[in-house]
């Protein structure tokens, strides 16, 4: 089923107009790989959209998994929204410093913890600070506590059992969104100790061919386009996957635009995928 009348982005102008809402939270949710040498902390730190609080990819999840930022507990992802002073029903907007990209990620966890008021700011921090628009530097105002409760929908997030499954039935398209030279097997992976290529019936499609070169989300219908060219069947549920699932928030964000909102999210993705012997690699 799809459903375009939610609009999953806000633009510039309209947070910029916003700004001074009691209501909202904006969120800083900017993330590096490991090998990029960068803290997003520190970035954060030196300037951010005014008001914006850090949300710490790495930090706000399962610490029993050896897996990189799998999805915390409900219970944890509750009680580390209520210390940042958000509470139930407070609209979100979520951005990052690249664009699009690691707010994706975000913008997906809250989805799964039951929040359906939370958007992308469309081009990020890039667009915002080539408008001129204001920025601040240093810690955010404190917060008082609010009341958060996580409702998991568990819709939008599939494990590796999930994929097995989906592998032997068909019964969902599962779309790769690292670059053609790692889906390949062309390329070696960036985290040590994975085996290069992708799962077996998989489609590729590089996230960032789903946006602008101003670093903003392309219009619907060339969203749509780029799905079927890379031989998407969009009349089936959607499972996305990436390295460690940050990227395949980008396509989930994408195809939630174009109407299909319930697109899940392998949450374990090629860090999980790669590094099992047993299971099927395709390469080519």
């Amino acid at each position: 089923m799809t459903e375009r009348s939610k609009s999953w982005l806000t633009e510039t102008d309209e947070l910029a107009a916003e700004l001074d809402a009691p209501d909202i939270v904006i969120i800083d949710a900017s993330w590096h790989m490991p090998g990029d040498g960068k803290d997003a902390r520190a970035e954060y730190l030196e300037e951010h959209i005014p008001g914006a609080i850090f949300f710490d990819i790495d930090e706000i999840a399962d610490a029993k998994s050896p897996l990189p930022h799998m999805l915390p507990p409900p219970e944890k992802f509750s009680s580390r929204m209520r210390s940042m002073g958000i509470g139930d029903g407070s609209p979100i907007v979520v951005y990052d410093a690249r664009g699009i990209y690691s707010a994706a990620r975000v913008w997906w966890t809250f989805r799964v913890m039951g929040v359906e008021d939370v958007t992308v700011l469309n081009g990020g921090l890039p667009k915002w600070k080539r408008e001129g628009l204001p920025l601040e530097s240093g810690e955010p105002r404190v917060r008082s506590a609010r009341h958060f409760t996580s409702r998991r929908n568990a819709d939008l997030v599939r494990d590796v059992s999930d994929m097995k499954s989906l592998l032997k039935d068909h019964s969902a398209e599962i779309i790769d969104a690292r670059s053609a030279e790692r889906f390949a097997g062309r390329a070696p992976e960036p985290r040590p100790g994975l085996r290069s290529g992708h799962m077996p019936g998989a489609h590729n499609l590089p996230y960032g061919r789903l946006l602008k070169q101003d670093g903003t989300l392309k219009s619907p219908a060339q969203l749509e386009a780029l799905f079927k060219e890379a031989g998407v069947d969009l009349s089936k549920p959607v499972v996305t996957s990436c390295g460690s699932g940050i990227t395949a928030s980008v396509l989930a964000l994408a195809l939630a635009v174009i109407g299909h909102r319930r697109t899940a999210v392998y949450d374990g993705s090629w860090s999980e995928w790669g590094a099992d012997q047993s299971l099927p690699v395709e390469t080519g």
